[in-house]
């Protein structure tokens, strides 16, 4: 099955073009069985009021999918924390579903059970951050939101798979404590699991925090010259072979849209 992880910048592409497609043309570039998908709006202005993850699970073919809000607002605007209230899924329309929200996805072509959402309060700080642009990058202070992981059981023809995608705090040291609670959170789990999305941690510090399989050592970001490996995929309760398949065949899709590219494997279990 082809796994892909990507964080989609709530649809924004780096350089601005009338010739640019849409969100749903570009999803419909990317062929997989599962995608988790990060920073990813629902009802928001800036991103023309589109359900981002509905329209990447249409474009892509996938009729499972859920959508789990970290925030109720705007990032870098105003905002409040949400909760599972808040949460849709394509059988089960939230009772906010009219609010804007921003937060993570899962998108799937097999069914979906067991769901659980994990959420993550906000670090306490704001820093600066260097945002990728051409012909100049910019640093802007920001501060941390709520974050959280989305869980679900895939019942693949070849059997119950746990796949958890995430996008997590860049304030270092939250970040770590997250992934290592996450994957704590996993531990009891028979069936083989894997961890996908934008961990805001470089190269391999998650792997070597969890003692998960790390399926893919390629930089991911910026989308323009990646440099940085941010987005990952880990796994637990694969056979040596068939970590060794999945490393040989990962790989990234530069997409016209997000300073993140998509991260791609082919998994075995």
């Amino acid at each position: 099955m082809r796994v892909v992880t990507w964080n989609l910048l709530h649809g924004i592409a780096l350089t601005q073009s009338e010739s640019r497609p849409g969100l749903a043309e570009i999803a419909g570039q990317i062929s997989a069985d599962i995608i988790g998908l990060q920073e990813v709006d629902r009802n928001q202005p800036r991103s023309d009021y589109e359900h981002q993850t509905e329209v990447v699970a249409q474009a892509m073919g996938l009729p499972h999918w859920i959508f789990a809000p970290s925030v109720t607002g705007t990032p870098g605007e105003s905002w409040e924390s949400a909760d599972d209230s808040h949460v849709h899924t394509n059988d089960h329309l939230s009772d906010s579903q009219t609010q804007p929200h921003y937060g993570v996805g899962l998108a799937s072509r097999y069914p979906m059970k067991n769901v659980e959402v994990l959420r993550f309060k906000a670090a306490p700080l704001s820093l600066p951050l260097l945002f990728p642009g051409n012909p100049r990058p910019r640093i802007i202070k920001v501060a941390d939101e709520p974050r959280l992981a989305i869980i679900a059981d895939l019942e693949t023809p070849a059997g119950i798979i746990t796949v958890a995608t995430a996008h997590l705090s860049f304030v270092p040291g939250y970040n770590v404590k997250q992934i290592r609670t996450l994957s704590k959170h996993l531990a009891t789990r028979k069936n083989p699991v894997l961890i996908i999305g934008d961990f805001n941690l470089p190269g391999q510090i998650s792997a070597r925090v969890t003692g998960w399989d790390s399926l893919a050592k390629l930089p991911t970001y910026p989308t323009f010259k990646p440099r940085i490996q941010f987005d990952h995929m880990l796994a637990r309760g694969l056979s040596a072979e068939n970590v060794k398949l999945a490393k040989a065949s990962a790989h990234t899709l530069a997409l016209e849209i997000s300073d993140h590219c998509a991260l791609v494997v082919e998994i075995s279990i």
